[in-house]
């Protein structure tokens, strides 16, 4: 069974809400409903896939359909005070 403490509580008891995330499922409940589930770090990268960097996961041999297109990027040159 999952800790549920309200909105109100886990904004007073933030250690709390921390530890009961180590514990399992924490709802976080707001007027009755769940609306947040605090994780551990480690919990979140298993959910995660772990720390896959953008080029570890266009490397992969599965990619060709993931598409990808950033925006250019719009550098400019501007003048630098090094003055005092």
């Amino acid at each position: 069974m999952p800790t549920t403490p309200s909105s109100c509580e886990s904004n007073h008891d933030t250690s709390g809400a921390k530890k009961a995330a180590f514990s399992g499922p924490a709802l976080i409940m707001d007027r009755g409903r769940p609306t947040h589930d605090p994780l551990t770090m480690d919990e979140y990268l298993r959910l995660a896939g772990g720390n896959a960097s953008i080029i570890d996961v266009l490397a992969t041999p599965d990619a060709e359909g993931v598409e990808f297109d950033p925006p250019r990027a719009d550098i400019k040159l501007r003048q630098v005070n090094l003055s005092c």
